[in-house]
């Protein structure tokens, strides 16, 4: 991890790559740091299964969006939404292990008298959570839209992330002025 940076707003990406779809909170930080710039009073951050050890970036940070797989009713890849006090419930539900980890996380900001000011869980219904690298193709499908509607929340909240453009797609217009293309 690096040295922790103060910021208003922590985008918070969890889960295991390690078992299947459970990994897709961190894959889906790191599509939002592919795609996008960040505010600069925002972190965006892959914390894996590190639980407490998180504690120190969520102290300092008025609002949280978390992105991970999420037990809820629907098929494999559907969008899930929590908002403020039902998300330590949700994660004490225990999908996998590193909840465990979220459900004290939030604990010990509670604790110490500093849970974010807002708060919300966004995640996909995972079909797996087996030992396996791979993204099952229900949840594979849904990440672009995880990531969108975190952008999304983070703007309604008054942060702005800024799209980043791909300069393989950049071409010339007829006017000799530069067109780019977004990636997504």
């Amino acid at each position: 991890m690096s040295p922790i940076k103060p910021a208003s707003l922590l985008v918070l990406g969890l889960g295991n790559r390690i078992c299947g779809d459970d990994g897709i909170g961190i894959d889906a930080v790191e599509l939002l740091t592919r795609r996008y710039v960040a505010p600069p009073n925002a972190v965006v951050m892959d914390g894996g299964t590190l639980g407490l050890s998180l504690l120190p970036y969520l102290q300092d940070a008025r609002d949280v969006i978390l992105l991970d797989a999420v037990r809820a009713d629907g098929p494999p890849g559907t969008f899930v939404r929590i908002s403020g006090p039902d998300v330590p419930a949700v994660v004490q539900q225990r999908l996998s292990p590193h909840q465990i980890g979220v459900a004290d996380l939030m604990a010990g900001a509670e604790l110490l008298g500093c849970p974010p000011a807002r708060l919300i869980l966004l995640g996909l219904v995972p079909k797996t959570i087996d030992l396996g690298l791979e993204r099952t193709p229900e949840v594979e499908r849904g990440l672009p839209a995880l990531v969108e509607r975190a952008v999304e929340m983070a703007c309604d909240w008054g942060y702005e992330f800024v799209e980043k453009f791909d300069y393989e797609e950049i071409g010339a217009r007829r006017d000799g002025t530069l067109a780019a293309r977004s990636r997504l």
